[in-house]
């Protein structure tokens, strides 16, 4: 950042120091300085991934799975981390833009000494003299540590004011004074509430909900559990043979719609400040609710009722996808689109992915490999949240995170083979004997 960032570059260095020495090796440092200028602000990231995380790091880089870290996979996981920024002036979003990259070699990473260099620039809007710039890093997130400063402005028209950091430094708040600007009219009325539906950043928080879903794998297990055993009847204490089509579809939307009302509601209620609860014993409740979810699966605990337990469970959820939102620091006109675009955002990837899945799920219940299928999901659900809950109640490390993702990045193989093997298995039906055993001849028919 040469001469003019070297005040915020010895302070970061400070800091990135005294907790190196700490630092877990199991984590991800990504650390941020910004250099302000009257119609841009740069950016330079050192991202420096412990000996414990790098192989996964590597692995993700590596598209072609060559060992190779080539200059295109460079470029496309450097644009990765910028498309996992969200950045706005005065409310308005604004696009970062890579300017240049170096990365280490794959041996200098798995020894912990290898470091990412990223240098990205944003144009910033003309606006009112009194600027408010929020800069969000949501990269991998469930992996990672943050830091972030800002440079001491060569330009003696831009005053600091305040900063502002959530507890990770994930989300940094930079209040600052820009004396020499002068257009204060038209183009500033259009950052208040009034432009706020008309402008990206509407699109910039329907894109932050459909990635906070992605990411956050464990909202989509707990569904996707839930809706593991919903094409099936129950026979005494045990899941028996598929439900008909029209029961299943019924049945599958009911605990969809529940969820999504459920947690819409805390959402709302929680993004608005009516409700604050701490966001550890809500991760922790969120990884209780896949484990109750995935013993449902196995054994039918309540049979008929899981709407209702989507329901109650979407509460808490909501809660988790609030606390995100509310890191943007929205004022109070601006959180109403805010929350409808977030909102928005995690139902249309939440439905992309019950609708990928649907297919598979309704064919392979009517086969005889569904137990398999259902009793494995629920066992490797089972088994994410125990390990969720030691990770988010004792802050002891677990591989879950990775384990969970490197599966969730093969989903739509997986659904793709789940409707492939349900048409295969289509001409093995329950025969008339099994079923007349268990007093259902309609399901041979």
């Amino acid at each position: 950042m040469r001469r003019r960032s070297a005040t915020a570059i010895v302070a970061l260095a400070l800091l990135f120091g005294k907790s190196a020495s700490a630092h877990r090796i199991d984590e991800y440092l990504q650390a941020t300085v910004l250099d302000l200028r009257a119609d841009r602000v740069q950016a330079s990231m050192r991202l420096i991934p412990g000996v414990l995380v790098a192989p996964f790091l590597i692995a993700e880089i590596d598209s072609n799975r060559d060992g190779i870290l080539s200059a295109a996979e460079k470029q496309a996981y450097a644009e990765r981390v910028l498309g996992d920024l969200s950045m706005t002036v005065d409310g308005r979003s604004i696009q970062p833009k890579l300017i240049s990259w170096s990365f280490p070699l794959p041996a200098q990473m798995r020894d912990g000494v290898g470091e990412i260099q990223i240098e990205y620039a944003a144009d910033l809007p003309h606006g009112a003299p009194n600027r408010t710039l929020i800069l969000a890093n949501h990269h991998l997130n469930r992996t990672s540590v943050y830091l972030m400063n800002v440079a001491v402005p060569q330009d003696r028209h831009i005053r600091l004011l305040a900063q502002k950091r959530n507890e990770q430094q994930s989300f940094y708040e930079l209040h600052y004074q820009q004396t020499a600007a002068t257009d204060a009219g038209p183009r500033a009325a259009e950052s208040d509430g009034r432009g706020f539906l008309q402008g990206d950043q509407f699109l910039s928080l329907f894109d932050l909900g459909m990635r906070h879903i992605a990411q956050g794998i464990d909202h989509i297990l707990f569904l996707l559990t839930l809706l593991l055993p919903a094409p099936l009847l129950v026979l005494g204490s045990r899941w028996g043979p598929p439900a008909r089509m029209r029961h299943c579809l019924l049945r599958i939307l009911g605990i969809v719609t529940a969820f999504t009302i459920g947690h819409s509601i805390t959402l709302s209620i929680a993004a608005w400040g009516v409700v604050r609860v701490p966001e550890r014993p809500v991760e922790a409740l969120i990884a209780a609710s896949i484990f109750v979810s995935a013993a449902h699966a196995l054994r039918p605990i309540f049979p008929g009722r899981e709407a209702w337990i989507a329901g109650c469970f979407g509460l808490i959820h909501g809660l988790a996808f609030a606390a995100t939102l509310a890191r943007l620091g929205l004022e109070r006109w601006e959180r109403v689109a805010g929350i409808l675009a977030f909102n928005l955002g995690i139902e249309t990837m939440q439905i992309l992915v019950v609708v990928l899945t649907l297919p598979s799920l309704l064919l392979v219940s009517r086969t005889r490999a569904y137990p398999i299928v259902r009793i494995g999901g629920a066992v490797f659900a089972g088994a994410a949240a125990v390990g969720w809950m030691i990770e988010r109640l004792s802050d002891v490390e677990t591989p879950v995170e990775m384990i969970v993702h490197a599966v969730a990045r093969h989903g739509l193989f997986i659904a793709i083979t789940g409707v492939l093997v349900g048409l295969a298995c289509r001409f093995l039906p329950v025969s008339a004997e099994q079923a007349t055993k268990h007093g259902l001849a309609q399901f041979a028919k």
